[in-house]
């Protein structure tokens, strides 16, 4: 039901727009024609339906919809039938249905209100409905209706309510008591003279109920007579409940017929005199004892409060139909006359009835007043006079039953006195006369006196309850009616009483009467107040006097009360009620003047307290001092006042303790026999505890609000010291007491000023100064305590009203004592501490608390930078420390706009005019401020860059707005020094914020520099400050214009579009109305624009980047100036915009669109600090949308993980990855641009918005809940690294104030920061180059910063475990078996806690210290950060790591390879929780060994479960040490079967090895598979197999000369070789036709073009060419899916037949034949050459593994985005050496470029590119450089020899290319002779081009060193998998494994052991000893000689 309640209020706001809601509504209603006939049944849902109808009639009666009314008005129609039970749905209880009527005719009752249509349209029903609801009145819910009825009656005809009353008085018999007397039904029965009233007033109101009745009241007759009561009696008893509430809802329903319709008048006359009849009644019902009714208890309470609730409607009826008589008839005045005094018989009845507390006894009274009072406005109050004469009797009885409290009467005495107020106000301007005598009667009536008050030796008696109620009354109703005549007329009858009368003496009268007095006063009279104003202070004064003397010991204690209550409340009341200024500041004088007096009178009482004698005085003069200005110029005696005032106080000890440590002394009673001294008190008062009333010390805190300073004279400030000394007792003056008193006053000054002066060095000062000196102590620092220092005045002023404006002005008093002057320095620095501690105590406010709080903050800084121009270098000195320690103590005021204005505004303010002549003084201010603005600057930079930038620029706005040209010069030059950047800072050192790279970023793009983030920059914060200040000016002034022009031309035409220039009846239109319009029309455009820019993101497409920057300002610029051209805008209008703003750049998630993003986000929380919240919430939404999305930082995804995922599946477990859509890196970039936002504004907001801090947790919490959802790349570490850093400086917010509780979940959201950066290292350590050095420095510095911070982080476990003790039922930190929800089980959490800090800090180090490698490959730093852990320590970090993430272990393990302590203990990790971490491959090393294997381990048969690992370490496990292990082999080839056989392609070589130890046949069958899924992996396998056939001598050989000396195959290469061809043939077999036929076709055209070299052999070599020409035109291509073997993407399309060329050979006659080929999956049309050589009679597969290995290194290169260049031209043996060697394009080797020119290479490159320093030449040096780097490190792996000019190629754009791997790894020409000991050439010339400087110095051999670093260190990451894919052709016969140890020496050349600088080191090592090396330039040299190659 809610909910369509809800709905219904949203659909009446706006119905024409929620047509269709209103129609489902509608549609859930039961149908209107079901209704109407039939006996319908209802759901409870369609009953809430037309509930939700009826509402929405209720609120838009008039709305076009037609179908609601329709359908209530047919349900309004059918009520009758809900009468029948079975209408209403199953458990519908009698309350749901009567609620359900009610709400149903409340709905129908108020849109009948509203729409007069819709009323007559009810009104046709009503008659009929209520009608039939009486027929049918014995049902229950029938009753309920009427009830619902008698609370809101619908619209009736007049003929229908006619009807209906005569139905109603038919139906229900209403009964009357009959009397003895017939009298009770005549009209004018009862008189004053036989009324109650005439008795007594006097008598006590405390009589019993039971005697009530017997007390001799006569009403009515005579019935006190026995058996006329015992009727009645009868009669009312023998009246059933069930009538009685008949004869209510009877009573009732006539009362609203009345009401709605004008009647027939026989029967408003039957009506009438039924009420009468009712009332007549009452009294005699009303007198009936409670102990003769047979019902008692609750019984008879029911029938009482029934038969009342009767009779309350009888008089309500009877009211009602007064209204109806003819207001000029004879008849109808004497029915006037009789209903009136029917109706104050009535009242009177209740007010004696024993009934009279009950509920409805004091309504029915309340009922009875009220038509008193309707009564006397009939006929034009004619009848006022006789009602006054017959109401005042009631009046005073009323007084004499009511309660003497002064607080309640009672409600029958509010009743009285509401209907008093009524008539005088009626009256006054029509017939005063009778209300004066009315008034007066009632004013005499006080001072009537008691028959035997002169009477001696009687005891006097109280004071009757009628005096003490009538004098309440009359205060009550001067306060009502405010008029001065009743004031005047009652008031000197008071004070005669108070001065001359009974009230002289002390009682209770005369506390009322005074309080009565203060009462008047305070109406703010002039008259009345100054007489009641002396009459009080000169009893208070009097009463001062008694006190001590003998007459006080008799006095009664009213006395003492009428002092210390009633005087201080009247005083009060006084202060409180008048607002005339004149008045206020009047009573100020004489309440301050008071104040004096009664000091110097305490003091003069000797051994008494004067606290008791001021204080009550206190909240008096706190109220009359509230609205006090204290820094205008005020009187001199006003200000002695003051002064008087504090000097008291202080004297007194009534000040609050201003101490925070309490003093030792013991508490003094607050009595007045107490004789406390004076120097006890003072002390006791300044360290507390306090020992008067607490609302002394309140009082006390508001008077220092509006107190002045104390500074009497400006010239001698201590003036007048027998002025001071005449407010000490005279007594105290003399003798030694007066020195003992000043040293006690000297202490306590000294305690109150904390210790800052001695009381040694205050003996120059006398007493009477200390107790001043102490009173200005008082005064100043309790200013700051009481609210912060934000003294009384106008609301918008700012310096002048922070209490440093009176705390200084003491200071600038000429010719102070050195003593007092350090006294008043004191003072300051007391007072200052006074309000840090009252902001700090505020920190964790929120909304308008926090508003005050920091407006607060902002008002004193303001004034402290104002006041560091004044005159006295002393004040400046004191407020330049002060400044400094507000900055430091509370940093959030660096960044306010206020403080920021006031101090560039203050540093080029001209001087007074006063001091322009003292050259001195100017130059010291400026000097002064332009140090402080300085140091503002750099701190706020140094904390919050992007904000403090955004201010300046705001600044410059401002003085660009103020249309000053340019900013003052102190500015400019100030600004233009400071500079910040990624650089060594001059501004700050050490652990800043801005030394975060990430809010450097922030900074650059906050500056709106358009800066490129990836790059190095240097900030110059006044230029680009300038600059985009003068960019928001112009935006500022576009908007600006465009509304001008706008409304100047009348706006647009909503309905046509069109312009207008006025109204249609030439009227202007009113310009807020065009205001809106222009923002709703500027509106609509730019959220079209932004979602425009959405749009083409969601396409794919790119932003335009100055588009975008250029809508989000211009936008900016117009949400701005709405919120600056009417400061009751509302930002929520623009909410739309807003939201735009803040998730447009997030949406998009660029890096161009992030760094607009965080432009116009500086700019908006600069400006519109008020926005803050807003924009931040948005911000943060957007940034948890970014996780769900999984972009960016949170593109968990595998295909995002960079490296990894491009490596997968070949070196990397996991399956092939497609490219991502959008780069991540860019992604991530973004992220860590807007991360710096949020961090700069975390250092803003930190100290005094919690709202914004709440808002950051949620966005931390968000961001590391679990599972881990960061992605994985490399290139993120430095930005999630930052955001860890983010939370950590976040969660030590629980030491602030405004964080304190969330202590608890800052814990746990620390650990869960802690448990996502240890995430981070669950993944093995990747590298990633962004090819620039500074973003690699700035990754590095990132993860720096985080370790910085994290070891210096204070664990808050440790300090708060003895302290806090047992929360929450247990402690967290020393439980045991607990259950942490990050952590899981644990046994101790301090100490866990620690060692995961421990180890995470580790990584964090070991993490920088790889990643400044990468940033500084060069670098000279040796092996000095490897870390020095113990075993132990290892073992334990291990431990530690696999208790978090057993991922982590394993990352763990590949950071420290050469660890054997740390591989020790993870493997013994993994097999005891070996089932538990099936899922990581990373795993399979620790427990799948040759020893394992050897021993049948039961760990392997966790191998079926595990997840697939990388395809490399899959063939590692295919190598003989395994020894095809079952278990091993089924995990193996389940791996292989797991990926595409494209992919595994690669490795064909080494699975075609594997067969050689394939005892189980499963390699076998696992290659017949693979082949029959893929025709290309089938026919490479197939050459492969047919390649391997050459390492067999053919048959026939062995009668050779060289057959004996050649080893006999081993028995397993026999089997192999017989395996080879057999393998052939089952895999042939198993093609279907259509694969044998590509098959035969592909091998049957490259059979071919490979025999022409046979054929050729026996031509001569110049007719070679010729042969092959002739031999290639008889080929012919067969089909369009030919490819070439050795790439399989590229189709031939055709052979160029004069492409053939013959190559030279020692045996065979190898060719080089170009093909026509296109791609496989690009476009077919697009041709391009490719050559080939066939070889025959040369062993290719040597070739083919070292190009693997190049393969390999350039697939890591580009994962990791190295610009290394390798290429891997494709070799693939197809037969018994032979072979097809793809050529390298668009080269020539380096010896046929000698043959062309006599220089070097660089003279080659100058040819061929252009001079040195071209554009050309230069990007061809850059070729050369990366493309020797890639093959260096390939060289250093690989050990190519015979590297010769003739195996150099050089490609068309300069890049190397190495060819012919004849001779690698431990192989070398010259029987292995390994002259080239060089580990790569780089020869003479090639160190030319790489290093201009010839001295290893210039920039490019530093590129080249460091490209050569970075690529070993990146093959080094993947060690294993080139070591698995060299060591599975261990026994293939290769040459280059024929001697040494191959694979030992290749994994000692990766160097494990080092770290990453060490490698990096070894690498520069390599570079440096193979630079211009005598040995390459020698092997030359042996080459040009012996085979002809050119140098």
């Amino acid at each position: 039901m809610e909910s369509l309640v809800e709905l219904c209020d949203l659909i009446a706001q706006n119905p024409a727009q929620f047509g269709n809601k209103i129609a489902w509504i509608c549609s859930r209603c039961p149908p209107a024609e079901s209704l109407v006939t039939g006996s319908p049944t209802v759901s409870r849902s369609q009953l809430h339906a037309i509930l939700a109808v009826a509402r929405f009639l209720s609120k838009c009666p008039n709305s076009e919809h037609e179908t609601p009314k329709s359908l209530i008005l047919a349900f309004y129609r059918s009520i009758p039938l809900t009468f029948n039970p079975k209408f209403w749905p199953q458990a519908f209880y009698p309350a749901d249905v009567s609620s359900f009527f009610t709400d149903f005719m409340s709905y129908i009752s108020n849109a009948a209100e509203l729409s007069p249509n819709f009323s007559s349209d009810v009104a046709g029903f009503t008659g009929e409905i209520v009608l039939q609801t009486i027929a049918n009145a014995d049902s229950s819910i029938s009753r309920v209706f009427l009830n619902a009825l008698c609370s809101n009656f619908p619209p009736i005809l007049p003929a229908d309510a006619n009807k209906l009353i005569r139905v109603l008085l038919d139906r229900f018999d209403v009964g009357i008591p009959t009397s003895p007397k017939e009298g009770i039904l005549t009209p004018d029965v009862g008189s004053a003279q036989g009324s109650p009233l005439s008795g007594n007033y006097n008598q006590s109101p405390n009589v019993s109920a039971d005697s009530s009745s017997s007390s001799g009241i006569v009403a009515n007759g005579d019935l006190s007579a026995p058996a006329a009561y015992k009727k009645n009696l009868k009669f009312f008893e023998e009246e059933p409940v069930e009538g009685l509430e008949k004869q209510e809802i009877v009573f009732k329903l006539i009362g609203h017929v009345c009401s709605k319709v004008a009647i027939d008048p026989r029967l408003t006359e039957q009506v009438r005199g039924i009420a009468k009849s009712q009332l007549s009644s009452m009294a005699d019902f009303l007198k009936i004892r409670k102990r003769d009714w047979s019902e008692q208890g609750q019984l008879l309470k029911v029938r009482i409060n029934r038969k009342l609730s009767v009779y309350q409607a009888a008089a309500l009826l009877q009211i009602k139909t007064l209204a109806s008589l003819d207001t000029e008839g004879k008849s109808s005045k004497k029915l006037l006359h009789g209903a009136l005094g029917l109706l104050i018989e009535a009242a009177e009845a209740c007010l004696f009835s024993v009934w009279r507390k009950l509920r409805a006894c004091e309504d029915l009274f309340d009922c009875l007043i009220s038509g008193i009072s309707q009564a006397a406005v009939i006929r034009g109050g004619q009848l006022l006079r006789v009602l006054l004469i017959r109401f005042k009797p009631l009046v005073l009885a009323t007084c004499a039953q009511a309660d003497t409290s002064a607080s309640s009467q009672g409600s029958m005495f509010n009743s009285v006195l509401k209907t008093c107020c009524e008539l005088i106000e009626f009256g006054w301007s029509r017939d005063r006369a009778p209300l004066d005598t009315f008034i007066m009667g009632l004013a005499t009536s006080i001072r009537e006196r008691n028959d035997y008050d002169e009477e001696d030796g009687k005891e006097k008696p109280a004071t009757p309850p009628i005096q003490l109620n009538i004098i309440h009354l009359l205060a009550e109703l001067n306060v009502s009616v405010r008029k001065h005549e009743v004031v005047d007329m009652i008031l000197p009858l008071f004070i005669e009483s108070l001065e001359e009368g009974d009230a002289s003496t002390p009682g209770l009268l005369r506390l009322r009467l005074l309080d009565a007095v203060s009462r008047m006063a305070s109406l703010g009279f002039e008259k009345s107040y100054r007489e009641a104003v002396v009459l009080m202070s000169r009893s208070y004064m009097g009463k001062l006097s008694e006190v001590g003397s003998a007459e006080s010991k008799t006095q009664a204690p009213e006395a003492t009360t009428e002092r210390i209550e009633t005087l201080p409340a009247g005083f009060l009341l006084i202060a409180s009620g008048i607002t005339c200024n004149k008045l206020r500041s009047d009573y100020r004088h004489r309440l301050l003047s008071l104040c004096s007096d009664v000091g110097l009178a305490a003091e003069s009482k000797s051994g008494r307290s004067g606290a008791d004698f001021l204080g009550p005085l206190l909240p008096a003069v706190a109220e009359i001092c509230s609205d006090f200005d204290p820094c205008v110029d005020i009187e001199p005696s006003l200000l002695k006042l003051f002064r008087n005032l504090w000097f008291y106080i202080a004297l007194f000890g009534l000040a609050p303790p201003i101490q925070k440590t309490a003093a030792t002394s013991k508490s003094v009673s607050t009595s007045l026999n107490s004789a406390g001294s004076v120097g006890t008190t003072a002390l006791q008062a300044v360290g507390g505890p306090y020992m008067w009333n607490s609302l002394w010390s309140a009082a006390v805190q508001r008077i220092s609000q509006g107190t002045p300073p104390l500074v009497v004279s400006s010239v001698k400030w201590l003036e007048d010291e027998l002025e001071l000394n005449a407010l000490h007792n005279p007594g105290s003056r003399r003798g030694s007491g007066n020195e003992k008193a000043a040293v006690t006053q000297r202490s306590a000054l000294a305690a109150a000023l904390g210790g800052r002066v001695e009381v040694s060095a205050m003996s120059t000062i006398s007493g009477v100064k200390a107790t001043y000196l102490l009173a200005v102590a008082y005064l100043e620092i309790i200013r700051f305590s009481s609210n912060g220092g934000i003294l009384n005045g106008n609301p918008n002023a700012t310096g002048s009203r922070s209490a440093f404006s009176c705390a200084f002005e003491y200071l600038r008093s000429p010719n102070l004592m050195p003593a007092v002057s350090q006294c008043l320095t004191a003072i300051v620095h007391r007072a200052f501490e006074t309000a840090i501690t009252w902001l700090e105590d505020r920190a964790s406010e929120t909304g308008p608390e926090a508003e005050i709080r920091e407006s607060t903050l902002s008002v004193h800084a303001c004034f402290l930078i104002k006041n560091l121009s004044q005159r006295d270098e002393h004040v400046r000195d004191i407020s330049n420390t002060l400044l400094t320690q507000l900055r430091e103590r509370l940093p959030q005021i660096l960044w306010n706009s206020s403080c920021l204005d006031a101090l560039l505004l203050s540093m080029h303010n001209d001087p007074p005019s006063a001091v322009v002549s003292d050259p001195a003084y100017v130059t010291s201010v400026r000097t002064l401020y332009q140090k402080v603005v300085r140091e503002w600057i750099v701190v706020s930079l140094s904390h919050a860059p992007c904000t403090s930038q955004g201010l300046l620029q705001e600044n410059l706005c401002k003085a660009n707005t103020w249309q000053r040209t340019q900013p003052a010069a102190d500015v400019v030059s100030l600004l233009s020094e400071i500079r910040i950047g990624t650089g060594k800072n001059d501004c700050w050192n050490g652990p800043k914020t801005a030394n975060i790279p990430a809010v450097m970023a922030a900074a650059a793009a906050a500056s709106g520099g358009n800066l490129k983030l990836m790059d190095g920059f240097n900030l110059e914060v006044l230029g680009t400050g300038m600059v985009s200040a003068t960019a928001k000016c112009n935006h500022a002034g576009e908007i600006a214009g465009m509304r001008r022009l706008y409304e100047s031309i009348g706006g647009l035409d909503q309905s046509t579009g069109s312009l207008n220039q006025d109204n249609p009846d030439g009227s202007a239109q009113p310009p807020h109305t065009k205001k809106e319009s222009f923002n709703e029309v500027l509106l609509s455009k730019f959220v079209k624009l932004l979602q425009k820019f959405v749009t083409v993101a969601e396409k794919g497409e790119e932003v335009d980047k100055s588009s975008f920057r250029e809508t989000c300002s211009q936008a900016t610029a117009l949400l701005l100036s709405n919120l600056d051209s009417d400061s009751k805008s509302n930002p929520e209008s623009f909410s739309q915009l807003l939201r735009l703003l803040c998730w447009c750049p997030a949406y998009i998630t660029t890096l161009d669109a992030v760094e607009t993003g965080v432009f116009i986000w500086t700019w908006l929380v600069s400006a519109a600090p008020q926005l803050g919240s807003v924009v931040l919430a948005e911000l943060v939404d957007a940034w948890l949308w970014t996780i769900d999305t999984k972009r960016g930082l949170f593109a968990s995804d595998v295909r995002c993980s960079g490296p990894s995922a491009k490596l997968r599946p070949q070196l990397v477990a996991g399956e092939p990855q497609l490219r991502p859509e959008k780069d991540p890196v860019e992604q991530i970039m973004a992220h860590r641009l807007w991360l710096g936002f949020f961090i700069d504004r975390f250092e803003v907001v930190r100290h005094d918005s919690v709202e914004q801090l709440l808002l950051l947790g949620r966005m931390l919490q968000g961001t590391t809940k679990l599972p881990w959802n960061f992605t994985r790349h490399p290139v993120a570490v430095g930005t999630f690294f930052t955001l860890m850093l983010f939370g950590v400086k976040f969660c030590s917010c629980h030491t602030q104030g405004n964080l304190q509780n969330f202590r608890s979940g800052l814990q746990l959201l620390e650990d869960r920061i802690y448990r996502a950066a240890l995430g981070w290292f669950a993944h093995q350590p990747e590298w990633y180059d962004s090819r620039n050095k500074y973003f690699a420095q700035s990754e590095a510095q990132s993860v720096l910063v985080f370790v910085h911070h994290l070891s210096e982080r204070v664990d808050p476990t440790h300090h708060e475990t003895k302290a806090r003790g047992v929360e929450n039922g247990s402690s967290t930190n020393d439980s045991k078996d607990h259950y942490h929800p990050i952590w899981g089980q644990m046994d101790n959490y301090a100490v866990g806690r620690e060692k995961r800090r421990q180890l995470l800090l580790m990584l964090c180090q070991h993490e920088a210290d790889r990643l400044e490698v990468w940033a500084h490959p060069v670098g000279s730093k040796e092996s000095s950060s490897r870390l020095k852990i113990s075993s132990d320590k290892w073992a334990e970090c291990a431990r530690i790591a696999f208790t978090v993430d057993p991922r982590i272990a394993m990352s763990l393990g590949a950071r420290f390879p050469a660890n054997s302590s740390l591989k020790t203990e993870i493997t013994q990790l993994v097999h005891s929780h070996i089932a538990e971490i099936r899922s990581i491959p990373e795993a399979l090393p620790y427990f799948i060994t040759p020893k394992a294997v050897d021993d049948n381990s039961t760990l392997l048969q966790q191998l079926p479960h595990w997840a697939a690992c990388s395809i490399t370490q899959a063939l590692e496990f295919l190598t003989p040490a395994y020894k095809g292990h079952p278990r091993v082999m089924a995990y193996v080839l389940r791996v292989l079967e797991s990926y595409p056989p494209d992919r595994v392609t690669f490795f064909m070589p080494q699975l075609v090895q594997a067969l050689r130890h394939d005892e189980g046949k499963l390699v076998e069958g696992y290659l017949l598979r693979a082949a029959q899924r893929s025709d290309i992996f089938a026919h490479i396998l197939i050459w492969h197999l047919q390649g391997e056939e050459a390492c067999v001598p053919e048959a026939g050989a062995g009668a050779g000369a060289g057959a004996k000396d050649a080893p006999l195959p081993s028995p397993t290469t026999v089997a192999f070789q017989a395996l080879l061809p057999v393998v052939r043939e089952k895999i042939i077999d198993g093609f279907s036709p259509k694969a044998r036929a590509i098959f035969q076709r592909e091998f049957d055209f490259f059979d071919k073009v490979t025999s022409i070299s046979g054929v050729l052999f026996p031509i001569p070599k110049e007719d070679r060419r010729a042969g092959i020409r002739k031999e290639l035109e008889k080929i012919q291509v067969d089909g369009d899916d030919l490819y070439l073997p050795t790439a399989p993407g590229k189709l031939v399309r055709g052979i160029q037949v004069d492409s053939g060329i013959p190559l030279q050979s020692a045996a065979k006659v190898p060719i080089m034949i170009t093909f026509n080929v296109v791609d496989r999956d690009g476009d077919h049309n697009d041709i391009k050459p490719q050559a080939c050589i066939f070889k025959v009679g040369d062993d290719c597969r040597q070739d083919v593994l070292a190009l693997q290995v190049i393969s390999l290194l350039k697939d890591i290169f580009e994962a990791v985005d190295l610009s290394l260049y390798v290429f891997p031209y494709g070799v693939l043996p197809t037969g018994p050496e032979r072979g097809i060697i793809e050529v390298v394009p668009n080269s020539r080797s380096r010896s046929q470029m000698g043959e062309t020119t006599d220089g070097g290479l660089y003279e080659i490159f100058q040819q061929d590119f252009g001079p040195v320093g071209s554009p050309s030449f230069e990007t061809a040096r850059e070729n050369f450089l990366i493309s020797s780097a890639g093959y260096a490190v390939a060289s250093l792996l690989l050990q190519p020899k015979d590297r010769h000019n003739g195996n150099l190629l050089f490609d068309s754009v300069g890049r190397l290319v190495h060819i012919d791997f004849g001779f690698i790894l431990e192989t070398s020409p010259g029987g292995n002779m390994r002259f080239e000991s060089a580990h790569f050439k780089l020869s003479h010339e090639m160190t030319q081009l790489l290093d201009p400087s010839g001295v290893m110095k210039s920039d490019t051999w530093y590129q080249f060193v460091s490209l050569c670093v970075k690529g070993y260190l990146a093959a080094r990451r993947y060690m294993d998998g080139i070591l698995s894919t060299v060591a599975m052709m261990l026994d293939s016969g290769l040459p280059c494994f024929s001697r040494g140890d191959p694979i030992g020496n290749l994994r000692k050349r990766f160097h494990p052991e080092m770290s990453e600088r060490e490698a990096a080191n070894f690498m520069i090592r390599i570079c440096t000893d193979a630079y211009n090396k005598w040995t390459t330039a020698g092997y030359d040299l042996i080459q040009y000689l012996q085979q002809g190659i050119e140098k």
